[in-house]
């Protein structure tokens, strides 16, 4: 059984940010992801507000992150699910599905995933034109017809992206205005083939090989209509990766984010948490990289009273 000083579950912009400062502390690591490094900002079709970078495509800035990372020695497993946390004293045992490592601090940075909207025929078209990623699956409707659910930030870059793909990008959110960020607003509403339905929800999602047709209704007025369309993009929010915390022991709030104090600490000593996975308000790549660092450095100091 491997051993290590700061074992690190999640290489999203958190887990990246921890791990290079805890290498650079002189602390043994390992970075754990169930899928390829990069985290959820990887999906983001373009950064414009992390310093440094007037503006990125967020695979690229990922990129850059998991380079520095390696590049300072830290040792990062890929497609590796860890599927439980065990204590011995102050060690702590990490299972994961490929093997079982000794860790002395133990650090969750597991982000979160996207939330679904639930409605009848979202599962059955999955892949099939529903969508929860317009990098991802953008391009496969160039010229077309597309909707994009939800009215933050998400849902407004994505937009964004997706207007200089297709034909026409139709936004239906479930309020009378958005809630994402000034300057995205702008931008969106000036595309001359962006369209906003407000108040509206999605009630059912129809069609026969492919996504055809929309069920909706106006939440308003009552008013019931069907909208033609070739793909549908959910953009309505995220739910944090808590399970093997909370499994754990580690405590969470009534929506599952980990509870955290000021240095990231959880509820169990040298056990810490950062990013979008955390109680923390802001959920932003900046923030995530912050709360990473503070991470690290605490755990630094914490090892550093045990010897």
């Amino acid at each position: 059984m491997e051993s290590w000083d700061v074992i690190v579950v999640g290489a999203g912009s958190a887990g990246l940010a921890t791990g290079i400062y805890a290498v650079r502390s002189g602390l043994k690591t390992l970075v754990l992801d169930e899928k390829l490094a990069g985290g959820n900002i990887s999906d983001a079709p373009r950064v414009e507000n992390y310093p440094g970078f007037a503006e990125i495509n967020g695979r690229d800035l990922s990129e850059k992150m998991v380079s520095q990372c390696k590049g300072f020695g830290v040792v990062l497993h890929e497609l590796e699910s860890v599927v439980g946390l065990t204590f011995e004293g102050d060690t702590k045992i990490v299972t994961t599905s490929d093997a079982v490592y000794r860790g002395k601090v133990v650090i969750f940075a597991t982000g979160s995933h996207h939330k679904f909207i639930g409605v009848k025929g979202e599962a059955e078209f999955r892949g099939r034109g529903v969508s929860y990623c317009g990098v991802c699956d953008g391009p496969f409707f160039k010229g077309k017809n597309v909707v994009v659910v939800g009215g933050g930030n998400s849902a407004c870059a994505t937009s964004l992206y997706l207007s200089g793909l297709t034909n026409n990008v139709t936004i239906i959110h479930r309020r009378g205005a958005f809630r994402a960020e000034h300057r995205l607003v702008l931008d969106v509403t000036s595309k001359a083939n962006v369209n906003v339905l407000w108040n509206t929800e999605v009630e059912e999602i129809k069609g026969d090989r492919q996504v055809r047709l929309l069920s909706l209704k106006n939440n308003v007025t009552g008013e019931k209509t069907e909208f033609a369309v070739d793909a549908i993009f959910v953009q309505v929010g995220e739910v944090p990766n808590s399970a093997v915390a909370k499994l754990s022991g580690i405590e969470t709030d009534v929506a599952g984010y980990i509870k955290i104090n000021l240095k990231q600490e959880t509820n169990i000593s040298g056990i810490y948490a950062a990013g979008d996975v955390t109680t923390h308000p802001v959920k932003q790549v900046g923030t995530a990289v912050g709360q990473g660092i503070t991470a690290a450095l605490e755990a630094y100091n914490y090892l550093s009273q045990l010897r």
